[in-house]
């Protein structure tokens, strides 16, 4: 099974956003089991929250359903996930001042695995949900083609089953 955290500033727009968005791309390749998915926020600002509701509204009207209660990102999550990916430049510094500097090898920024690295723009500030839903979609594909490509050998879960 592999871990995968995505992290954000609050854990209401673009984490809960990638956490949906991949857990339906997997789901759409039988691959659920292979994956343990999560979201989590570098500050306690909005911890207890849900979904920022311009945020459900862009995911629904793409068919993606699900909840989420905001949630802050401690060492011991780093710990239990394979993967941690952040959202943005920001989030990586504060990713790593949590941990300590440890880790870095588990810690990626989202769009890195695409072919035009970039940090994924904080919807809460631009307003442009649709641009950062499209943007986590390319990242979360890249992503999952990295999996199947240079993991492959931790889904094997789902193929034998």
């Amino acid at each position: 099974m592999i871990n995968i955290a995505f992290v954000c500033l609050g854990n209401i727009c673009r984490s809960p956003m990638a956490e949906l968005i991949f857990k339906k791309m997997i789901s759409e390749k039988n691959l659920q089991n292979s994956f343990r998915v999560s979201s989590f926020a570098t500050s306690d600002e909005e911890e207890g929250n849900g979904i920022y509701p311009p945020a459900q509204r862009c995911l629904r009207e793409h068919g993606i359903e699900g909840a989420h209660i905001a949630k802050q990102l401690s060492k011991k999550d780093v710990l239990n996930n394979d993967f941690v990916l952040v959202m943005d430049s920001q989030n990586l510094y504060d990713v790593l001042r949590l941990t300590g500097g440890e880790h870095g090898e588990k810690i990626y920024k989202l769009m890195s695995f695409t072919g035009s690295p970039r940090d994924v723009a904080d919807p809460w500030f631009t307003r442009n949900f649709e641009k950062t839903y499209q943007d986590i979609v390319e990242g979360c594909e890249a992503f999952l083609n990295y999996i199947l490509c240079e993991k492959a050998e931790h889904i094997s879960y789902d193929k034998r089953h």
